[in-house]
């Protein structure tokens, strides 16, 4: 029996990346933004809040980060992994503590592995998506 399983994660030079790129994008779309990389194990590996950006969403982009990675899916897919479930998951999955169920959140997939996720929050869901896939396509991952 296997006491421990090797677990790959981003590293910390390309997590730096990734939110550099994803502010670099809100610049550019007018938005302050928040932004986070989780490892894959939903550990926070970095994060940049723009000046002046809403100090709410500071805990939204971890959790969406956190979100993302934890189940391996975009926040935004959410509305559509719930449908089916029974009436009491389709409840009660949104207020677990830290789940996020809107945009703004994608896997940090490298090969196919799942090495963590992008979390923003401060503009629309679609602008947030806009510069978590910027930060993404900075260090070559996917979502």
């Amino acid at each position: 029996m296997r006491a421990a399983a090797p677990q790959s994660v981003v590293h910390w030079e390309a997590a730096h990346a990734a939110v550099d790129a994803a502010v670099r994008q809100a610049e550019m779309l007018g938005i302050r933004i928040n932004v986070a990389v989780a490892d894959s194990g939903g550990n926070l590996a970095a994060f940049l809040r723009m000046p002046g950006a809403f100090l709410h969403s500071i805990e939204i982009a971890i959790d969406k980060a956190y979100t993302a990675a934890g189940f391996g899916f975009p926040t935004s897919a959410w509305s559509g992994a719930l449908e089916g479930l029974s009436k009491a998951a389709r409840d009660g999955l949104p207020r677990r503590p830290r789940l996020v169920a809107f945009g703004g959140g994608l896997p940090l997939r490298v090969q196919g592995e799942l090495l963590g996720a992008i979390g923003v929050s401060g503009g629309s869901e679609e602008q947030d998506e806009q510069c978590a896939r910027a930060g993404l396509a900075a260090i070559g991952a996917e979502g």
